[in-house]
């Protein structure tokens, strides 16, 4: 049974899909959310976590004099935890070298696009769609992938494709990808579990 760490800064649905997955899904018997870490302290998914009955820790960049210690903390609360694998579902901060390396091929991210298209530094949330529907795309999806320490450019595990129509608002888009990042992101962890079995 595998320990995760899944990262949030927001309302959290990822998070809760993984969740689901866990308790009764494909993840059912492979894995278990232990922990929750959330960047902001208004976060809807810390409710949605307590909810669920797992442990959440609030680590802000404002806490610390600087990312070196912010990212040390981080890092020894997942040790301390015993965390396997981490997910970051709507986490904006970049990880630490630190952590990347403990953690190398352990850490996940879903981001609403088809990567490499539309990703980079400042490319998340509503961001993306509105270029997505600015490029005049008939196609946008979502990806999983591995974190690397650069925004987005880790191995991709999963992608998964959509239709968009002409008349789709970045709203709509938003709508349709999501559907596919709550379908696949645990397609994805499942995928890390049995590659890390292997070498047990």
């Amino acid at each position: 049974m595998k320990a995760i760490a899944i990262l949030v800064s927001g309302y959290g649905s990822n998070m809760l899909s993984i969740i689901n997955a866990t308790n009764h899904g494909i993840l059912k018997d492979l894995a278990k959310v232990t922990l929750v870490i959330s960047s902001n302290a208004n976060a809807y998914s810390i409710t949605v976590a307590k909810r669920c009955h797992i442990k959440v820790i609030c680590i802000m960049r404002s806490q610390f004099n600087n990312k070196q210690d912010f990212d040390t903390q981080l890092l020894n609360e997942l040790i301390k935890e015993k965390i396997d694998i981490i997910c970051l579902a709507g986490y904006i901060k970049m990880l630490g070298s630190n952590i990347v390396k403990n953690y190398k091929n352990r850490i996940l991210n879903v981001h609403p696009s088809l990567l490499p298209k539309f990703g980079g530094k400042g490319m998340y949330g509503h961001y993306v769609h509105e270029a997505v529907v600015k490029a005049k795309d008939n196609v946008s999806g979502a990806t999983v992938h591995l974190v690397d320490e650069s925004y987005d450019t880790g191995k991709i595990i999963i992608q998964e494709k959509v239709h968009i129509n002409r008349t789709d608002a970045p709203s709509d888009v938003a709508q349709k990808v999501l559907t596919i990042e709550h379908n696949i992101y645990p397609k994805a962890i499942k995928h890390i579990i049995n590659k890390l079995e292997r070498f047990i």
